[in-house]
């Protein structure tokens, strides 16, 4: 068995001495391990950070072995940003949340293109925190949990969203939630406004977090103890600033 394809370096977990068993999102053959022979090793140091692009030739008797991979860099990020603490727990967080989620040997074809677009943005350093919460939300739908954003589920106005139901996963405007507020969701401002509309100040970034991360953890999570990745706890740290709303589950007596 062999194939080629282009990957997304997720991981690479110590094996011996010298190899790692690296886990890839590629573009064709979802997310996929494989195990690199001196990946620890001088030559190949730096190679299998996450978040670096690469090109992998996957090698194995059997599909259903680990196989082997050989690989060339096409992109690195993760030393670009070595510099920026911030950008570089999210690019962790990506990778780790990416990994946890996504089942093995399963092409996402729309995954893998929006994850390389939003590694750019993170590369790029142009409003790269609301476009981690933006990839948080479209991986939740392709996973089967999309929200809806778009209008108030008990009214169907699409002015003033201020909540999302825990419960239906849609949103609620300030007036019609008003009743049972404390068992809704925030829902911050910029998720309802146009992605080209101002940069959203960092900080204002964790109620979006809180939100997806409640979904991640109801549902993605619910069989694994319901947490999220630690990396993904650390992006939100380093992002904290002042206090938060702590992330219960709220009932779900709501529209």
């Amino acid at each position: 068995m062999e194939w080629s394809d282009t990957g997304i370096v997720l991981s690479a977990r110590r094996h011996g001495e010298n190899a790692a068993v690296v886990s890839l999102l590629t573009e064709h053959h979802g997310r996929h391990a494989g195990l690199v022979h001196g990946a620890r090793g001088r030559r190949a140091r730096g190679l299998y950070e996450a978040g670096n692009t690469l090109t992998a030739r996957w090698q194995a008797r059997l599909a259903e072995h680990l196989g082997r991979y050989a690989c060339e860099l096409v992109r690195a990020r993760a030393s670009l940003l070595l510099d920026d603490p911030p950008r570089l727990a999210a690019l962790a967080a990506v990778c780790a949340l990416t990994e946890a989620t996504l089942p093995e040997r399963h092409p996402y074809p729309q995954i893998y293109a929006d994850t390389e677009r939003l590694l750019d943005t993170l590369e790029a350093g142009e409003q790269w925190a609301e476009a981690v919460v933006r990839w948080e939300l479209a991986l939740l739908a392709e996973l089967g949990f999309g929200l809806d954003l778009s209008a108030c589920a008990a009214t169907g106005s699409v002015e003033d969203l201020a909540y999302v139901s825990p419960r239906s996963g849609r949103a609620v405007s300030r007036e019609a939630a008003a009743p049972y507020a404390d068992k809704l969701l925030l829902l911050p401002p910029f998720l309802t406004r146009s992605k080209d509309s101002a940069a959203v100040p960092v900080a204002d970034i964790v109620p979006g977090l809180r939100l997806t991360g409640w979904f991640f953890e109801k549902h993605v999570f619910a069989g694994q103890g319901g947490r999220m990745p630690a990396a993904r706890e650390r992006f939100i740290d380093r992002l904290q600033a002042g206090s938060a709303p702590p992330l219960t589950a709220p009932d779900t007596q709501d529209p």
